[in-house]
């Protein structure tokens, strides 16, 4: 698995589709709100494996978010068993969010 900070050219694509799921609850995208730990690609298995979790376990989105994703990454990877694992460790806190998503939520944190 790649973390956030060591993911290859692919893996940074992917990223970059992931970017285009809102969390509809503050409208930036989960990418920014830090909630996507994980991305891995395997273009000899056709697999693609994201880890993410969400910023509460009572999240009332949490399913749609997750669809959401498994769908954009589905709909650019077609032939790719695309899998989304939701975890809770490490715990998501504010701090996870990056500075564009600060300065889309504008202090709402």
């Amino acid at each position: 698995m790649a973390k956030i900070d060591q993911l290859n050219e692919t893996e940074q694509d992917i990223l970059e589709i992931i970017k285009t799921v809102p969390d509809p609850e503050v409208s930036v995208n989960i990418v920014d709100l830090g909630l996507i730990y994980e991305v891995d690609h395997n273009e000899e298995d056709k697999q693609i494996h994201v880890i993410m979790t969400l910023s509460a376990r009572g999240c009332p989105v949490g399913d749609t978010i997750l669809q959401h994703v498994q769908t954009v990454v589905s709909n650019m990877y077609p032939g790719f068993h695309v899998d989304v694992d939701l975890v809770w460790e490490p715990q998501w806190t504010p701090e996870l969010i990056t500075e564009d998503g600060r300065a889309q939520l504008d202090g709402g944190f």
